[in-house]
């Protein structure tokens, strides 16, 4: 970054030769004393360099902190945070403190600024990163949520929030702030999890609801011609969506729950390249997703696609509320679904007290209880440690006779050499006991003689099947991996084939325009993630390639 960035680089003090290029994007307007150049709740606007005169940037206040000034923003500032980039709706106020001119950058100026100018780019980029951190770790917030950490229902709009970076007060019901909140608001026991954002109030909150309230959900805009969708964010899908958009590809990707798939439910990955000390897997998804989105990927979630299919030269992606999008390529991504043990009692406790994840949320709310896990892959070691690390005491549950034969050799001894967890091998849980969605006990059996652990929560890690059912017009093996390229039978081939006049491109499916990557395709499921983004971009190369053709 040379000169042009000074030692604060959340608010940046660029070079006069930075400054006139970033202006150069903008459109110039006088400003008034008291002039509102964005609200909390916007959902369109713009980024902001200050030319002359003063701004005042405020965060919104709530029940539990008044509105509150975080920055004076002077001649050669600019304004704007993440939400430029995701298009959340906005979470603070600018206001004019002292009359002079700005220059505005509309959103097209702004993605064509971040794709044309590299060191602007990186300028700009850290700021805003920098900024919505600040926003992340202040003690105020526009948005209150107030939940059982334990419900279900809370462990995934927790979960929602983290993944998303959205900042927010989170509070328990009997505390000093959730019992304020329900108190004003007229809500009870019967509402929660709830979700106070500014000018509107979420009773039995969910993702679903908050993305809408957030304006962080899918909505169509006629005006923006799509090239590629992407249903899918785990690995694959964000490996995708960084290369697509790169290539100039207007993407939009699509995840019915959350970006990152499992992998971003992993405590720990240690063997992705680049990364010697480890890293989190909503680390590596949050990095991804800031990836994708400063090349111009569009992201939504929780979006659930119902149907993708041929029309014509293109492709429709049908939405589950019946939304349609238009695109030239498609790309399933949806990878694996967890899968469960045939347990009475399995579906009561699941989202409560049995879970698929080990992140810092679950871990925050079992810190210092008994846990279980059951699996004998790196998921599970890797789990079984930062649990551990958190004071529980862990029960690692493994049907093999050997820990070795499913983790690999330097998570094999982190795990037998840590006092927190005892390893039962040869084993499997066979029956669940506790009151309505919470678990006290699980019985583990080995071979002839069965015992009884305590258990707050159940953590199961033993693999995945395809997420391919909803795609019934594209040819599968027998297990339901999807088929691409030269492993699609010729009775399964697509009767437009002979009219486009070739064969299947690699990784395209039986129907062509629609292609398939990940743990959904048939022959790359178990691979390593750090393993999937090398051919992501081939891939994408491939499908840019058509798609100009």
């Amino acid at each position: 970054m040379g000169n042009d960035v000074a030692t604060d680089e959340t608010f940046p003090k660029l070079s006069p030769e930075a400054l006139a290029r970033l202006r150069s994007y903008g459109v110039r307007e006088q400003t008034e004393v008291g002039q509102h150049l964005y609200s909390v709740t916007d959902s369109d606007y713009e980024m902001i360099v200050v030319e002359s005169g003063s701004i005042d940037l405020y965060r919104a206040g709530n029940s539990a902190a008044p509105l509150r000034l975080i920055a004076h923003l002077c001649p050669g500032d600019f304004l704007g945070e993440v939400s430029l980039l995701t298009h959340q709706r906005m979470f603070l106020k600018a206001a004019v403190s002292e009359a002079g001119a700005v220059h505005r950058l509309s959103r097209a100026a702004f993605e064509r600024m971040m794709a044309s100018d590299t060191e602007l780019n990186e300028i700009v980029l850290t700021a805003l990163v920098g900024r919505r951190e600040n926003l992340l770790t202040s003690a105020a917030s526009s948005i209150v949520i107030v939940g059982n950490d334990r419900s279900r229902e809370s462990l995934a709009l927790r979960e929602f929030v983290s993944r998303f970076d959205i900042p927010n007060l989170w509070a328990e019901p009997d505390s000093e702030l959730g019992l304020r909140e329900a108190a004003e608001h007229g809500l009870s026991e019967a509402d929660l999890p709830f979700a106070i954002v500014p000018d509107e109030v979420l009773p039995r909150a969910t993702p679903g609801s908050l993305s809408d309230a957030l304006g962080i959900s899918f909505r169509a805009d006629p005006d923006r011609d799509v090239d590629l969708v992407i249903v899918g964010g785990g690995p694959a899908g964000l490996a995708a969506s960084v290369y697509g958009a790169s290539e100039g590809l207007q993407t939009v990707l699509l995840d019915s729950l959350l970006p990152g798939g499992q992998a971003g439910s992993s405590s720990r990955i240690e063997n992705y390249l680049g990364f010697p000390h480890g890293l989190a897997g909503a680390q590596l998804t949050r990095l991804a997703t800031l990836q994708a989105l400063k090349f111009g990927a569009q992201l939504y979630a929780p979006c659930r696609v119902s149907d993708v299919a041929r029309s014509g030269d293109g492709i429709l992606v049908t939405l589950a509320d019946g939304q349609v999008i238009r695109s030239r390529a498609a790309i399933i991504a949806t990878g694996a679904e967890y899968r469960r043990l045939p347990l009475d009692g399995w579906d009561d406790f699941e989202g409560a007290s049995i879970l698929f994840a080990a992140t810092e949320v679950e871990a925050r709310a079992y810190a210092g209880q008994p846990v279980a896990i059951v699996g004998g892959g790196n998921s599970a070691g890797q789990a079984a440690l930062f649990l551990a690390s958190r004071g529980s005491a862990v029960d690692l549950i493994v049907r093999a006779d050997d820990l070795a034969k499913g983790m690999s050799a330097y998570l094999v001894r982190r795990v037998l050499d840590h006092p927190g967890i005892e390893v039962h091998t040869s084993a499997e849980v066979t029956e669940l006991t506790g009151a309505g969605d919470c678990l006290s006990e699980i019985t583990v059996s080995c071979g002839a003689s069965a015992s009884r652990l305590s258990c707050a929560a159940l953590f199961c890690f033993i693999g995945a099947t395809p997420a391919s059912e909803w795609l019934p017009g594209v040819a599968t093996d027998e297990n339901g991996f999807v088929l691409t390229d030269s492993r699609i039978p010729a009775f399964s081939i697509d009767s437009e084939w002979p009219a486009i006049g070739r064969l299947p491109l690699p990784f395209e499916t039986s129907i062509p325009g629609i292609f398939a990557v990940g743990d959904v395709r048939a022959g790359s499921m178990k691979r390593r993630v750090g393993r999937r983004r090398g051919r992501e971009r081939g891939r994408i190369r491939q499908r840019h390639a058509r798609l100009m053709r």
